[in-house]
């Protein structure tokens, strides 16, 4: 699977049923290993508290990468 793929997929939250965002990167450690996915906030889950616009899940919060959507579980 390649990047372009995963970054067309939706990114829902199982705890809330959220959409979280959109893939935008990747985190791969030094040995070329994928760790987690780089998400660009959805407008509705941005907190007045920061200004950060994107945040890291990591690989075993990812509970299914199917066809369409990604099914994670994040607890923010």
């Amino acid at each position: 699977m390649r990047l372009s793929d995963l970054q067309n997929k939706t990114v829902i939250n199982l705890i809330d049923g959220k959409n979280i965002g959109n893939i935008i990167d990747l985190n791969i450690d030094q040995n070329g290993n994928t760790i987690g996915l780089i998400v660009e906030k959805h407008k509705f889950i941005i907190s007045y508290f920061t200004s950060k616009k994107e945040f890291s899940i990591k690989w075993n919060q990812i509970e299914k990468i199917g066809e369409d959507v990604i099914l994670v579980r994040v607890d923010y």
